[in-house]
């Protein structure tokens, strides 16, 4: 008899051995294990199914979870603003006269205006202009009798008329120098001994050397006057002494410049001190010279008018080239203190150039915070400054984007500064990275995603 495992039955094993039709033969063993095989492989399926049915939301809510698009991070960036200018430079001119200024190379940054005449104060009436006049004495002798850069010209030798000249100016209480019966100087000599200390006995005799008499120099001087533009300055005499020799300050300017571009007078007027056979040693009387980049040209003083000087001076503010600046000052109260205003006006004109720091190495301007706790900051990624003038305002420009790799040093974009003619770029930089949340972070916070 075969004993068979009853753990391969169940009640169904029964039912069929119950309901089978009297008189049939029992089933086979091979039958019988056959139906459990059956049995078995349907309860693995109803198994599975009912896994499926119990845990099939939570298989999917892990799979959205751990591949759904995350919320943007918060934050975002602001721009920054144009820094506040500096206040407007006053160049400080003296209360008394009246002044004028030019300034080439910076045209730029002043103006264009600025190389020709660019700023008056006290008005532009006609007022003496003592020994300036010897300038122009200097430059219509030259325009006649031209020397060529560094020649010494003609020789001048001076008769007792010439010498005579010596005491008449001596007696109008006039800057003079010797002029012995018999010597004779080179021309440039001669103008050098006219301009360094002023001798007016000198401005006479060469004026009547090189144009017969003074009145014919007179008109010599209206002519060349008249062909140079200069049509506010009149002269009737070369020294300077006659109050009638008058200019503005605007004309005054535009002889200085004529001035400085003639080699001779423009070297002379830069001479601090000469010795020379005859008049012995001379002293500029223009006691800037060598300050404040002066580099020339003439002091002239009336009691009756005040104090002038016309100026040049080059001076370098950090731009392509130097400032050539033309200046004059007209009726002031002494000579001492027009120079302590010239000095003033042009220290202020200098300091008026400066740097305006825009930009500083790491400033945040903006940040991105994400809500499973990773951040990065928004910064600039250079120092920089402008270069202005006075009050110039400054403008800002940028172009910044939202970043797209959230990698330490990713560029966002640019951020420049715009004063007059200067402009500076930087760089706008992510530092840090944002690091992608954890999958149990993904899963434990489904509001923070999508």
């Amino acid at each position: 008899m075969v004993h068979r495992d009853t753990t391969d039955t169940d009640l169904s094993d029964f039912r069929a051995l119950l309901t089978a039709p009297y008189g049939s033969p029992p089933p086979s063993d091979e039958e019988i294990a056959s139906q459990g095989r059956r049995r078995r492989r349907r309860g693995w399926i109803a198994a599975a199914v009912t896994l499926a049915v119990v845990l099939g939301p939570p298989a999917g809510y892990a799979l959205w979870a751990l591949n759904a698009p995350l919320k943007e991070a918060a934050g975002g960036i602001t721009v920054p603003g144009a820094p506040q200018p500096s206040p407007a430079v006053d160049l400080g001119f003296a209360p008394d006269g009246s002044a004028a200024l030019s300034v080439a190379g910076a045209e730029p940054y002043l103006g264009p205006e600025a190389a020709g005449l660019w700023v008056t104060h006290g008005g532009d009436d006609a007022r003496p202009i003592a020994s300036i006049t010897k300038i122009i004495t200097a430059l219509v002798v030259l325009d006649a009798h031209p020397l060529g850069e560094g020649g010494a010209g003609p020789t001048l030798t001076f008769s007792r008329a010439d010498h005579a000249l010596y005491d008449a100016y001596f007696v109008r209480d006039a800057t003079i120098a010797p002029m012995p019966t018999g010597s004779s100087m080179s021309l440039r000599d001669a103008l050098a001994t006219m301009l360094i200390p002023s001798a007016s006995n000198y401005a006479e005799s060469i004026a009547v050397w090189a144009f017969g008499s003074v009145s014919g120099f007179r008109s010599a001087a209206a002519r060349w006057l008249d062909a140079n533009g200069l049509q506010n300055t009149n002269i009737v005499e070369p020294t300077g002494l006659d109050p009638r020799n008058t200019s503005t300050p605007s004309d005054m300017i535009a002889l200085g410049r004529i001035a400085a571009a003639e080699p001779t007078v423009a070297a002379i007027a830069a001479t601090p001190s000469l010795t020379l056979p005859g008049p012995g040693r001379l002293v500029n009387t223009n006691g800037l010279l060598g300050e404040n980049g002066i580099t020339g040209l003439k002091t002239g003083t009336l009691d009756e008018s005040g104090a002038n000087l016309l100026y040049t001076a080059s001076i370098d503010v950090g731009l392509e080239q130097p400032l050539d600046i033309v200046g004059v000052a007209l009726g002031g109260s002494t000579q001492r203190g027009v120079a302590a205003n010239v000095r003033g006006v042009l220290e202020r004109l200098v300091a008026g150039f400066h740097g305006i720091a825009v930009s500083h190495r790491g400033k945040e301007i903006g940040s991105y915070t994400t809500a499973w706790g990773s951040s990065a900051r928004v910064v600039l990624a250079d120092n920089a400054a402008l270069r202005t003038w006075s009050d110039t305002p400054i403008e800002v420009a940028s172009d910044i984007r939202e970043p797209v790799d959230w990698v330490d040093g990713e560029v966002l974009g640019s951020v420049t500064w715009t004063a007059g003619p200067e402009s500076v770029t930087v760089d706008v930089v992510l530092e840090g990275d944002i690091e992608p949340p954890s999958d149990w972070w993904r899963l434990t916070h489904p509001g923070e995603i999508g």
